[in-house]
């Protein structure tokens, strides 16, 4: 093989390597993850939400809905998950303003923050264990039930569930947003008490609602009675012989 045609296949194979390098390591962020890459140098950055621009020391980027170039042996990647999570949240023995026990059941529904700056707090806590959102969020939130509930009665509590709901969230959100992590919503699903107190609650309402039902029961036996009558007596004198 001459020494040309040799250089020219060691091109050609250099050229191939170069280009599977790129492919390998050329990265596209899906619609629900983020990436950070560490290891990279000081440069300007542009804050989407709030257009600012800054020098990021940080040595990480941020990619959401792009591509990336990984630089292989310099810089890292890693995925955050950024899709909504549906979590559970139960409190027991939670205390009213009336002294009363609740036990409360909601759901809660969590995300990443889609800005750079939700992002970098939600990977600083949770990129290496993402499920950490969830008991994280669990805590934050059974610590405002209690907290609102402990300002409330059982009573208003039922009455306008999606204002209290409303009071809890409002109450989470600031510990929620310092780590980057967005209250999409949040909702009540049950409430109970210990003891009696719901039952004895609707009694009242009960037995006024029977009472309601016997009056009305009465009047149209009343009613029906007389209208009886008044057939007996149209029978009787359409009977009457005539004098």
């Amino acid at each position: 093989m001459s020494p040309v045609l040799t250089a020219v296949l060691g091109i050609v194979v250099l050229v191939v390597l170069l280009g599977l390098v790129v492919v390998t390591r050329y990265k596209v962020a899906g619609p629900s993850e983020a990436f950070i890459i560490t290891g990279r140098r000081g440069k300007k950055a542009t804050d989407p939400a709030t257009g600012r621009v800054f020098t990021d020391n940080s040595g990480q980027k941020v990619v959401v809905g792009g591509g990336v170039f990984v630089v292989p042996f310099v810089q890292q990647k890693f995925t955050l998950d950024l899709s909504s999570r549906h979590i559970p949240v139960a409190v027991r023995g939670a205390v009213t303003l009336r002294g009363v026990k609740a036990n409360l059941e909601g759901v809660a529904i969590v995300k990443v923050g889609g800005t750079e700056d939700s992002i970098r707090a939600a990977a600083q806590r949770f990129l290496m264990q993402q499920d950490g959102i969830v008991g994280f969020t669990q805590e934050v939130l059974s610590g405002a039930l209690r907290s609102i509930v402990g300002r409330m009665s059982v009573e208003d509590i039922i009455r306008d569930r999606a204002a209290f709901a409303g009071q809890v969230a409002e109450e989470a959100e600031a510990s929620l947003s310092g780590q980057g992590l967005v209250l999409d919503a949040f909702q009540i699903q049950d409430i109970t008490t210990e003891g009696s107190y719901l039952e004895d609650l609707g009694r009242p309402e009960a037995a006024r609602a029977k009472q309601e039902a016997d009056i009305a029961e009465a009047v149209a036996r009343r009613a029906a009675e007389q209208a009886r009558l008044k057939a007996e007596e149209e029978i009787a004198v359409a009977q009457r012989p005539s004098t």
